[in-house]
């Protein structure tokens, strides 16, 4: 079982991710000890969402092409609307998705996050949350929808929004220190 403070950690997001959704776990895991990178679909840095208006940047560490799930820990999806509707629209980002899946890594997703999962085919017959206005979603994929702050499924970890990043951010590091799971292939 890693310890967190050996963990790498990738998070996924493009143009659009909610900032809090991103800017909480990258310093909190941070914190912690883990090595964190980020991944998007060009090498450049993307703009956040920030409540009602565009907000501030991130710099990208390495492409959708380059990212691996080899050589991470665990993956984190942010959500905010436009993040994860681009994401799940594009190739490269759904093989990294399903590639951590397969891998028995952690996958973490927050907010509209779960999107991806839906478009993995992840969360038939699995417990998990999201914001609420994507509820009918996610048990339209199959998922046993919890209204709860955070809600894991063999190493799948999904949160509601912003509102339960400490809960998530725990989750997350907790799931990661159990080490791989063992769940069927996305």
């Amino acid at each position: 079982m890693p310890s967190i403070k050996e963990a790498r950690i990738l998070i996924l997001a493009t143009d659009g991710y909610e900032r809090s959704e991103l800017r909480v776990p990258l310093d909190e895991l941070k914190k912690r000890g883990a090595a964190v990178k980020i991944a998007s679909l060009e090498k450049r840095p993307i703009k956040s969402w920030d409540k009602k208006d565009w907000g501030d940047t991130v710099d990208v560490d390495l492409t959708t092409e380059e990212a691996s799930s080899k050589d991470f820990d665990a993956l984190v999806l942010p959500g905010g609307q436009i993040n994860p509707d681009l994401l799940r629209a594009d190739e490269k980002a759904m093989r990294v998705v399903k590639d951590f899946l397969a891998s028995g890594k952690v996958v973490a997703a927050i907010c509209h996050a779960p999107w991806l999962l839906i478009e993995a085919d992840a969360l038939r017959g699995r417990k998990a949350t999201s914001y609420a206005s994507i509820r009918t979603d996610l048990i339209n994929a199959g998922a046993d929808w919890r209204d709860e702050k955070v809600v894991t499924d063999k190493g799948i970890v999904t949160s509601r929004s912003p509102e339960d990043l400490d809960a998530f951010v725990a989750k997350i590091v907790e799931e990661v220190e159990e080490g791989r799971h063992e769940r069927r292939a996305a």
